[in-house]
């Protein structure tokens, strides 16, 4: 057997969601990854940098800029 552990992806990942939660507020619709980034129950994160990254991009495709 291995013993190595795979370290988490970055905030700045493709794969960045499957860091592990350290802090988890289901009551507030959030979970805090290793990361840094905090995922949001309605589909959206936010990076340690302040950028917000929707998961969903076509839940705008309506909206008028």
């Amino acid at each position: 057997m291995c013993a190595h552990v795979r370290h988490c992806p970055t905030a700045t990942a493709d794969d960045r969601v499957l860091a592990v939660p350290v802090s988890r507020r289901p009551e507030q619709g959030w979970t805090l990854l290793c990361n840094g980034v905090v995922l949001f129950d309605d589909d959206g994160e936010l990076l340690p940098d302040g950028q917000v990254v929707l998961t969903r991009p076509w839940s705008l495709a309506g909206a008028v800029a």
